[in-house]
Order: C-alpha cells, then sequence, then structure tokens
C-alpha cells in the first residue's frame, strides 16, 4: 500500500499537470495577445498617417503639376509677345532709318517767313529722343519727344514722335497724356504704319485706367482695322485669352 500510494499521487498529478500547463499557455496566450495589440496598434496608426500624408502629398503635386502648365502656357504667349514687340520695334527703326535717310538728302525750299529746319539736326533731335526711351528715361524721352514735335511740325517722322512719347508717357504713368498721344497719330496719320500701334496703346491706356471694356472693344477694332498687322495679332491673342 506504501508503494501504490506515490504511484497514485503521480497518476493524479500526471492528470492535474497539463491543466495547469494549459492554464499557463492561455495566460500566456493572452498577454503576448495584449503586447501584439499595444504594439501594433501605434504601428497601424502611424502607418494610417503616412498614407494619409502620402495621398496629401499626391494631391499637392497634382495642383502643382496644373498649376505649373498654366503657367507655362501663359508664358509661352508673353514670349511671343514680347518677340512680336521686338519685331515691331524693329520694323519701326528701319521705316525709321528710311524716313531719316529721306530727309537728309531732300531739297529744303526755304520758307518765306522762316528759315527751313536742319535736316541733320532734325535726325539728330529724333534720334537722341529715341534714345533716351532705351535708356529707360521715360520722363527725359517724352521731353524730347515733345519739343520734337513743336520743333519740326512738318516732319515726315511726326507719326512716329507721337507714338513714340505716347509710349515715353505710358511707361511714366502719365496714362491720360499717353493716350492723347497715340489718339492723335490715329486722327492725324491713320493710314500710317505706326497707326495700329498707336491703336494698341490706346487700349492700354485703356486698360490701365480699370476700363476693360473699353479696351476690349479697341482691340476689337484694331483686329478690324489691321488684322494683318503685328499689333491686330497681339490684340486677337489678348482677346481669346479673354474670352
Amino acid at each position: 500500500m506504501k508503494r501504490l500510494l506515490p504511484l497514485a499521487v503521480v497518476a493524479a498529478l500526471s492528470h492535474v499537470a497539463p491543466s495547469q500547463a494549459a492554464l499557463f499557455d492561455d495566460d500566456e496566450a493572452r498577454r503576448a495577445i495584449t503586447n501584439l495589440r499595444t504594439d501594433i496598434t501605434p504601428r497601424i496608426e502611424r502607418l494610417e498617417a503616412s498614407s494619409r500624408g502620402q495621398l496629401e502629398l499626391a494631391n499637392q503635386n497634382e495642383l502643382l503639376r496644373t498649376e505649373v502648365s498654366k503657367l507655362q502656357g501663359q508664358l509661352e504667349v508673353l514670349l511671343h509677345e514680347i518677340e512680336s514687340l521686338k519685331q515691331r520695334q524693329r520694323d519701326f527703326y528701319v521705316d525709321l532709318d528710311n524716313r531719316v535717310r529721306k530727309l537728309e538728302t531732300a531739297p529744303v525750299a526755304a520758307a518765306p517767313e522762316a528759315p527751313a529746319p536742319d535736316p541733320a539736326a532734325e535726325s539728330r533731335d529724333y534720334e537722341a529722343a529715341l534714345n533716351l526711351l532705351k535708356e529707360g528715361k521715360y520722363k527725359e524721352a517724352q521731353a524730347a519727344f515733345d519739343q520734337f514735335i513743336r520743333r519740326y511740325p512738318r516732319s515726315g517722322v511726326q507719326p512716329g514722335a507721337h507714338f513714340w512719347a505716347g509710349n515715353a508717357a505710358l511707361q511714366a504713368k502719365e496714362v491720360a497724356v499717353a493716350n492723347n498721344y497715340f489718339k492723335s497719330v490715329l486722327q492725324n496719320w491713320p493710314n500710317d504704319p505706326v497707326a495700329p500701334d498707336a491703336m494698341l496703346g490706346i487700349a492700354n491706356c485703356q486698360q490701365a485706367l480699370g476700363d476693360t471694356k473699353s479696351s476690349q472693344e479697341t482691340l476689337k477694332k484694331l483686329v478690324e482695322r489691321f488684322p494683318d498687322s503685328s499689333a491686330g495679332k497681339a490684340a486677337k491673342q489678348r482677346l481669346a485669352r479673354k474670352s
């Protein structure tokens, strides 16, 4: 009997041990799950935050690409307008050079009431006013052109003098004065090569004064009247952007 007791105890313990082991395993599993949840929850939150950040970044990149595309389109239009302006200026200077040459070589008939102006002085004064404009000295250029207009009233470059005086005044923020110069070109020399550019100048003055409606109407008239001119083409592009 003494020998059997230990065996019975051993047998009893053998039945209890698996139960305790199972209980131990469940507790460990629960702790493991709890720890896993504690560890993984912040990771999931960080992952979600990162995903949202990446989505927002992607949206911002798309908006930036759209904005850059718009800016590139506007830049191309501006570059084209600048190139058109440069071409108009080159054409005008060529025409100016031809006119000045004619002034220098044309015979001068003396007026009975006053001596005729010196063609060389006339050419020199005109070029001096143009140089002031090129140098960005707008007020000085305006004054020089105004003086030229009064000193040489019969000059063959009077249309150009009025046109460039208007440009100088516009750059000097004398918008009303500039508008009068441009209007004078159209009233007195409506078929001169600078007439289309004078109309464009009027549209610019109207826009600067905040009269967008009148500016648009002037641009339309410019396109109708001088469709093949550089100024007419520039006006057409500006109208297209507004539509």
